[in-house]
């Protein structure tokens, strides 16, 4: 069984550090809007990897033991660390020297490996710094990030949510690809499923559950779990870490 643990982030913004041990078979990561920046435990020195925002769940595998931290940025804030569109990164495991220099990546290597002897917490520390000296240069926020979340988390229309944040539906479906990585509609249903999943985690009947996340009926929350994870619900509750 893997283990997983995660808790917030120096850097603030929602961020959560994370760490996982991998067990046998792979692990099913949820779409969740967000991206995050992996050390993974693999080879002798390590690798670096950007997860960019996804559409559908996604098989982690690894040997037994093997040890992944991460940076994960709330939806919306991972493009001004990374440097790049994140629709760019969508569905998208990619090595960090693709997009940062070489001499930068090789240098935030080289700090994890010799911090990391001994200390289970070393890798998320300097995953945090390099982040926190990038956001120091970054451009400020989207101003209309944070109002389209909350659109897009209550279930509002495309045309709602451009109406109340003063845009354009295909402005407002260009900015957020930018920053979630997919448009208003893709996101809000990648957040009622992770709304929905934390209700039944708690044992919420699957019917209250359909009713309290927005969806039409429980037959519509079980197509929906099924298109963005692959597995039915009661089944992605039954696995290890549920």
């Amino acid at each position: 069984m893997s283990d997983y643990r995660e808790r917030k982030a120096l850097i603030g913004g929602g961020a959560v550090v994370w760490t996982r041990t991998a067990g046998a078979g792979p692990q099913r990561v949820l779409p969740d809007g967000c991206t995050d920046l992996i050390w993974s435990g693999t080879g002798p020195d390590g690798e670096l990897i950007v997860a960019g925002p996804d559409t559908r769940a996604h098989l982690a595998s690894g040997p037994p033991g093997t040890r992944a931290v991460g940076l994960r940025f709330a939806p919306g804030a991972g493009p001004a660390v990374l440097g790049v569109p994140a629709h760019e990164l969508r569905d998208l495991r990619v090595p960090l020297a693709a997009l940062w220099p070489d001499a930068e990546v090789r240098r935030l290597a080289e700090r994890i490996a010799e911090r990391t002897a001994g200390r289970e917490t070393a890798p998320g520390r300097v995953l945090e710094e390099a982040a926190l000296g990038r956001l120091r240069t970054a451009e400020p926020p989207d101003p209309v990030l944070a109002a389209i979340i909350a659109g897009a988390s209550r279930g509002t229309g495309v045309a709602g949510i451009a109406a109340a944040v003063g845009l354009g539906e295909r402005q407002l479906h260009r900015r957020s690809l930018a920053a979630f990585g997919y448009g208003p509609k893709t996101l809000g249903r990648v957040l009622r499923l992770n709304r929905a999943l934390d209700l039944a985690r708690t044992g919420v009947r699957f019917a209250e559950v359909a009713a309290t996340a927005g969806y039409a009926d429980q037959a519509h929350l079980a197509r929906e779990v099924r298109t963005l994870t692959g597995v039915p619900l009661s089944r992605l509750l039954a696995a290890p870490g549920g």
